[in-house]
């Protein structure tokens, strides 16, 4: 009986320090049936953009927000209320979404004259209606000379502003797949619909497709501004910015981030020339960077080194017991070579269970190559490789895989690139780069995340362009000119959201801030620190902050966390 109790009370002791498990947390079952009905919802609308699709979503949310309202948030301990307050605040977003979307449909609507025959069709097929198949070409042949007239009365109008643009081919395309979606349905199941169908859908795929593609180009001409980099990209604004860092629970406005950004790389040039004069070069830290970049390892060798720096890492973390690193963990990551078009866009690496390696192939040009080996030197890798394997990616998606499994639904780059980015910190602190040259190449990437701050924010208020966004990097970080001309490529002319790149480095001060006040300052052991915030999974570190303190937030909460008390 009493080894009984024993075990019981261990069991009762490690729930506290990991935080509570998903079974015991009523709201997490929230979290998942929302999850579950959302993606219910995905599978029975495949017209998702239609004015029927938008009414009927919003009331699913409105039904959600109904029924969060009805819990007593006064019961719920310090877990579930986190977990409801970050569900009520995604149903919120969701809602507001659909709402814009319906917005943004009715500015464009004139381009879709043609969505009711479409939608009807749909509607049909839903119920499985046999269709009479000479019907079913003759809406075929009305659907296409439909598209042609819509698309001599949209060129009558007048080329399309680029949201519209946007806009209007995100809708076309969502039409074209439900068509697609019909035929598919009846072809070759019913003779009928087969037999006279065929010839007449096989039209209007060919005209729809076209469709789209003609709304895409249909635009009005932006070639004015690019700034000669080639880069286009589309400031969302001030107020924008805002909305996305009150969502993110980021109570600074984009300009005190700015400055945080910048007190923080004065901080990297202070230990940057420190390093610089210990390498014999002075104040002239580009010239001691340009030492370090060339220390690269011959092609072919860059996955060995690699490897050493992932070993390497995982001895320094255990052999301080700085957290708990299971050893299935360990022993699945792998490793994969970067393909020379995804370079374009990631120069350096990309990692979770997989690292990506980035280094030159034998189709790249003499100089990408040789830029490539120079900015994927050992120096600049050692503060990378642990930051997407172990502490980092790996080990986070590994936990996230095993605890609190529902925290999936919050995933945010603040907490998923914070964490990673709060090690490349915390090593430097601890004596991990054991040479000038390993502090440099920390630095050069920690003077990186606060120029991805300042130009990223800079450009998304319509304060800097992406050619001077390049002269930045390759001038006030020392950047290789390609290398850094596909980091702005990649912020904004691809699919990451205007806050991502800013997300690294703040989201590493958020749990550095946590980390200074429950262990430096306090009297949280630091094993416990690390293994409760992996295990209690992706959130808004505001959020990590509750749970860690114990500090159930107010039902009514607003973010109010000034993590950097340099801005005070």
């Amino acid at each position: 009986m009493r080894i009984s109790v024993t075990l019981i009370f261990l069991a009762m002791l490690a729930s506290n320090v990991m935080g509570q498990s998903a079974s015991s947390n009523q709201v997490a079952e929230l979290v998942r049936q929302y999850e579950a009905d959302t993606e219910s919802m995905d599978r029975a609308y495949v017209l998702e953009e239609s004015p029927v699709y938008y009414g009927r979503m919003e009331r699913f949310y409105r039904q959600w927000l109904a029924r969060l309202a009805g819990i007593d948030y006064e019961a719920l301990n310090v877990q579930e209320a986190v977990d409801f307050i970050l569900l009520r605040r995604d149903i919120r977003r969701d809602l507001e979404k659909v709402r814009q979307d319906q917005l943004t449909y009715g500015e464009v609507d004139y381009a879709l004259k043609f969505a009711d025959i479409i939608a009807e069709l749909q509607q049909k097929r839903s119920i499985g209606e046999n269709l009479e198949g000479q019907w079913f070409a003759g809406q075929m042949h009305a659907l296409a000379e439909s598209i042609r007239d819509n698309r001599d009365a949209v060129q009558k109008k007048g080329r399309l502003a680029p949201a519209q643009s946007r806009r209007a081919a995100e809708i076309a395309e969502n039409l074209h797949e439900t068509i697609e979606h019909v035929y598919q349905f009846y072809d070759g199941y019913d003779p009928d619909v087969t037999w006279w169908g065929e010839k007449s859908y096989e039209n209007v795929d060919t005209t729809l497709a076209n469709y789209v593609t003609f709304l895409e180009e249909w635009r009005v001409d932006q070639s004015y501004r690019d700034d000669g980099s080639g880069i286009i990209g589309t400031p969302v604004g001030a107020e924008k910015l805002q909305q996305l860092l009150d969502y993110e629970m980021i109570p600074y406005t984009p300009s005190e981030l700015v400055e945080l950004a910048n007190r923080e790389y004065a901080w990297c040039m202070e230990e940057m020339l420190k390093a610089s004069r210990e390498l014999g070069f002075g104040d002239d830290w580009h010239a001691a960077l340009e030492h370090v970049k060339q220390t690269y390892v011959p092609p072919g060798g860059q996955p060995e080194m690699i490897y050493d720096l992932a070993v390497e890492s995982i001895e320094f973390l255990e052999q301080r017991e700085l957290l708990t690193i299971p050893e299935l963990a360990k022993e699945t990551w792998d490793m994969e070579m970067m393909s020379p078009e995804r370079q374009l866009i990631n120069p350096f690496f990309l990692g979770g269970r997989v690292i990506r390696i980035s280094y030159p192939t034998n189709t790249m040009a003499q100089e990408d190559k040789l830029m490539s080996m120079r900015g994927n030197n050992p120096h600049f890798s050692k503060a990378t490789v642990h930051h997407e394997l172990i502490a980092g990616h790996h080990l986070q998606g590994f936990m996230m895989d095993r605890y609190n499994t529902h925290r999936k639904a919050f995933y945010t780059p603040f907490w998923i690139e914070g964490w990673a980015l709060y090690w490349e910190l915390q090593l430097y602190d601890m004596g991990f780069p054991d040479s000038p040259e390993d502090r440099i190449g920390m630095l050069f990437w920690r003077m990186h995340r606060c120029a991805r701050i300042i130009f990223s924010l800079s450009f998304h208020l319509g304060e800097m362009s992406p050619q001077e966004a390049i002269d930045f990097l390759v001038e006030k970080v020392g950047h290789e000119r390609a290398n850094a001309e596909a980091e702005v490529r990649r912020s904004f002319a691809s699919t990451y959201p205007p806050l991502y790149q800013a997300a690294y480095l703040l989201g590493g001060l958020q749990i550095r801030s946590l980390y200074n006040s429950l262990v430096r300052d306090g009297d949280m052991p630091v094993k416990e620190f690390h293994n409760r915030i992996l295990r209690n999974g992706a959130m808004p570190i505001e959020m990590v902050k509750a749970i860690l303190t114990g500090e159930k937030p107010p039902k009514d909460f607003k973010t109010n966390w000034r993590f950097y008390s340099n801005l005070e």
